[in-house]
């Protein structure tokens, strides 16, 4: 999704709404993704996790290995 100031991303579950980030998870600072594709690359893990029944924080090593510019 679209941001004032760049992207984020949404995660449903039967079209009910139940992550919505619009900031870099993780960092100190309330920036957004400066890409749609940063945004989904992220959205996408944290998908990822929550179908492998995991936690879906996001570390920093997660943002690097997933080469999102902080």
């Amino acid at each position: 999704m679209k941001t004032p100031t760049g992207w984020g991303y949404f995660i449903t579950n039967n079209e009910k709404i139940i992550i919505k980030q619009t900031v870099i998870p993780v960092i100190s600072e309330n920036k957004s993704f400066k890409t749609k594709e940063e945004a989904m690359k992220v959205g996408n893990l944290v998908l990822q996790k929550l179908k492998d029944n995991l936690s879906p924080t996001v570390t920093k090593k997660d943002l690097f290995l997933l080469a999102v510019k902080i």
